[in-house]
């Protein structure tokens, strides 16, 4: 059986900061840790270490909203954020800062749990984004080094493209080790020598 959710309610209105707990908990098994004051947000949630982020907020300007994103880990875990009312762009701005999450007209019992479902959903979807985006780059950037690598063997050796390349991928596997690591080695010791 797998541990509950935990979940960090961001408010400062006591009252309202109850009626969150009462629905989360109508709603599934959650572990619930309520912030009540939004300067210590950042040291308590690396503290915490939640699954999720649950922000209130009546009327967000746009600095405390970027704020309390931030200090949220956006990038580390879902944040979805209710707001009572809402000024032009500021839903933007919210993506913008890594909300997964923004839903103006406040809290509703009712819509919270498919909301947070949403939120993480959102969150793992951009999540897996960002991961095959830096595995593209990382390999756009080695195929750079590789090519480079294949130009000085042609170069230094008389050699075609395809004997450059098995002569770099025999050194690699002759040394346990990768293509572009070894390319790396040698563009980093031209680099040197020159």
């Amino acid at each position: 059986m797998s541990a509950p959710l935990s979940i960090i309610v961001v408010e400062a209105d006591r009252d309202r900061a109850l009626q969150i707990v009462d629905s989360l908990r109508s709603a599934g098994d959650f572990e619930i840790h309520v912030i009540s004051e939004a300067t210590s947000l950042s040291r308590q949630i690396q503290s915490l270490q939640p699954d999720i982020v649950l922000i209130d907020i009546e009327n967000p300007s746009r600095d405390s909203l970027e704020e309390l994103a931030l200090a949220s880990g956006p990038m580390e875990r879902p944040v979805a954020m209710f707001v009572d009312r809402s000024e032009e762009g500021m839903s933007a701005a919210a993506i913008e800062a890594g909300v997964s999450a923004y839903v103006v007209d406040g809290m509703k019992p009712a819509r919270l749990k498919p909301v947070l479902d949403a939120a993480i959903a959102r969150f793992r979807m951009f999540q897996r984004m960002r991961t095959e985006l830096a595995e593209t780059k990382r390999a756009l950037e080695e195929r750079k080094v590789i090519d480079r690598a294949k130009g000085m063997v042609m170069k230094a050796r008389g050699l075609t493209e395809d004997e450059a390349y098995a002569l770099l991928r025999k050194t690699a596997m002759d040394q346990n080790k990768r293509v572009a690591d070894v390319a790396q080695a040698l563009v980093t010791a031209a680099g040197l020598l020159s």
